[in-house]
């Protein structure tokens, strides 16, 4: 079976969507799963204030390795490459940008 015409066409990415857009969804959609670790860091550099570098390095470093580890995964890219080409086709579609919707933390 053959893909339908333009299918090929669809699915190819431009330097900006691969370089920009797709990482930005990565960013976006794991700064939620971490969300946790966010918090937790947000609220020790609040209560710390200036030495917020010297005592929420354990926060930090926490955040970094989970925000890394999704950054790293190729699965996770995938995921991300394919809801962006969804929103790309339906934009294409509908000439309607949609706004992205935020996960609930109830992880």
């Amino acid at each position: 079976m053959e893909p339908p015409p333009g299918a090929a066409e669809n699915s190819k990415l431009r330097h900006v969507e691969k370089d920009v857009l797709i990482p930005q969804i990565m960013r976006e959609r794991a700064k939620e799963l971490c969300s946790d670790k966010v918090q937790a860091f947000t609220k020790c550099c609040q209560e710390t204030g200036l030495l917020m570098v010297v005592k929420c390095r354990q926060e930090n470093t926490a955040l970094k390795d989970c925000l890394v580890g999704y950054y790293s995964d190729p699965l996770f890219y995938e995921e991300c490459k394919t809801e962006y080409l969804k929103q790309r086709e339906e934009y294409r579609a509908t000439g309607i940008k949609k706004k992205r919707q935020k996960l609930t933390s109830n992880v």
